[in-house]
């Protein structure tokens, strides 16, 4: 006796899409790029915002003319030869091909997300980029840096002062960009290293470098005079 045929399979249920379910996805366009002094007003914003986070707004005292007779004086040094500030630009749109510049050329990224970042002050935070051409590019965080000097090394490196994203472009790999780019530079100029300090209670900051590379130092204090104790020794017989 033939066996019996087997019975066809049962038809494959239709694939069920739940609204919602699916993020469509986001690109975040990223640029660092020289400062200038018309980015002024954004640097001295974003100062004051690093001075909350770090709870240290009793010691600020900058403004926006003091920073810019400070950091773009008349006859300003080249970039990497004092004051450097990069810009983080962000943008949903892609950046047009960077202008040329003997000293820097723009670095330029894209962050793929799955959904985009609010951003409640990307209004106070436009870029002043001559070269923006749509107003939807928006300034995420910044890092100053200058020349020091190692006698050990027997040569030139960076010292990082500020170095800070916004609250709400954290933890995208932004602040990574930014250190790597002054560290890109610094290798590139053939410096011996690039130093800065770091709060002892930003534990996350600390995981951060040390996951870069950065080795903490926690033998070395930091020394400093400053206010009326450093402005005495102008009257003081040497």
């Amino acid at each position: 006796m033939a066996a019996a045929a087997a019975p066809p399979p049962p038809p494959s249920a239709a694939p069920v899409t739940l609204p919602g379910s699916i993020p469509s996805g986001h690109t975040l366009f990223t640029r660092i790029r020289l400062a200038t002094n018309e980015d002024v007003p954004l640097i001295h914003k974003l100062i004051h915002q690093m001075a909350v986070f770090e709870h240290l707004t009793h010691l600020f005292s900058a403004t926006t003319d003091s920073l810019s007779a400070t950091l773009f004086p008349p006859n300003v040094p080249p970039p990497f030869a004092s004051f450097t500030v990069f810009l983080l630009e962000l943008s949903p749109s892609p950046f047009q091909p960077a202008q040329s510049n003997p000293h820097f050329t723009p670095l330029l990224k894209s962050l793929h997300l799955d959904l985009p970042i609010d951003d409640p002050e990307k209004d106070i935070f436009r870029s002043s980029a001559i070269d923006v051409i749509f107003n939807d590019v928006t300034i995420g965080g910044f890092v100053l840096f200058f020349p020091n000097y190692s006698s050990f090394l027997a040569k030139p490196g960076f010292y990082i002062e500020d170095i800070f994203v916004r609250e709400c472009y954290r933890r995208n790999g932004l602040g990574k960009m930014l250190l790597s780019a002054v560290a890109a530079q610094a290798a590139k100029m053939g410096y011996g290293r690039v130093e800065w300090v770091v709060l002892d209670w930003n534990a996350n900051a600390i995981t951060f470098y040390e996951q870069m590379g950065a080795q903490i130092l926690p033998e070395w204090r930091i020394c400093r005079l400053t206010g009326e104790v450093l402005q005495a020794y102008a009257h003081m017989n040497l």
